[in-house]
């Protein structure tokens, strides 16, 4: 993985939260809840929360004993989920997923949204997240399923091929959609400790957008790919942005657009 993948910071973090929330991310935060809320836990952890919309969801749980810890690697993410807020109080903490900075069995539930695709070492920080688990508790997280599945990121990274022929932006297939082998997953939750079969389930939703823009400039803008772009000429982000909005437009509708999304949701006991 590039190591601008992993970069959130500048306009990012703003751009992510107002455009890649609702268009793509709110759905599974909303699966997530219920999953997590179902369980009855006391003390969660949040690794990779991003800009927070699980953690605002998890706030949400009417579970007066639940206490939350949000972490992330990106101080400008967590900065940005603390400006929105939250509707109970959250402990914001930076943190690596993959040397988690609490003791061993602290934890009732550690939960991941989308973040698993970024760690270099997927079976360390699976291993970090079994062991500030409690016996008996539970870790879940989601990723992207393949890009094919998910309209939007795959229309806009063969929109963004026309543009930089020669060397097109891959940060979409490479990372946020590179993840989603079932056997792979399993078997580095195994290489990370974990001695239980992991509950694997397939979840589509729908990305709804008042119209191409948001979406071109929600993936363009807002995540790692502007890094991709600006890389092979930053000049050309607005241009870029433009032409993946026309492909958009093209295939969904000049007005409201409305594409499929689609994801693994990983459950596995410790």
């Amino acid at each position: 993985m590039s190591n601008i993948d992993k970069v959130f910071a500048g306009s990012i973090p703003k751009l992510y939260e107002t455009h890649l929330v609702p268009l793509i991310f709110a759905p599974y935060a909303a699966d997530l809840k219920q999953r997590v809320g179902s369980m009855g836990v006391s003390r969660v952890l949040e690794v990779a929360a991003g800009t927070g919309v699980v953690t605002r969801a998890l706030a949400t749980i009417p579970n007066d004993a639940m206490s939350i810890v949000a972490t992330d690697l990106n101080q400008a993410m967590l900065d940005q989920a603390a400006a929105v807020g939250t509707a109970r109080p959250v402990q914001w903490q930076q943190a690596d997923a993959m040397a988690l900075p609490f003791p061993d069995a602290q934890f009732d539930a550690v939960v991941c949204q989308f973040g698993a695709m970024f760690f270099p070492d997927k079976s360390k920080a699976f291993s970090e997240a079994r062991r500030v688990l409690k016996p008996g508790g539970v870790f879940i997280f989601n990723v992207w399923d393949r890009i094919s599945e998910n309209e939007f990121a795959d229309t806009i990274t063969a929109a963004l091929a026309t543009v930089f022929p020669s060397d097109p932006p891959r940060f979409l297939v490479r990372t946020p959609h590179g993840y989603h082998d079932p056997s792979t997953i399993a078997q580095d939750l195994a290489n990370g400790g974990f001695t239980k079969s992991p509950r694997i389930d397939i979840v589509a939703a729908r990305s709804l957008a008042a119209s191409a823009d948001v979406p071109a400039m929600a993936y363009c803008q807002g995540t790692p790919l502007r890094n991709e772009i600006e890389a092979r000429d930053a000049s050309r982000l607005t241009a870029a942005t433009d032409v993946a909005a026309a492909a958009l437009a093209q295939r969904f509708g000049t007005h409201a657009v409305d594409g499929k999304i689609q994801a693994l949701v990983v459950t596995v006991e410790k």
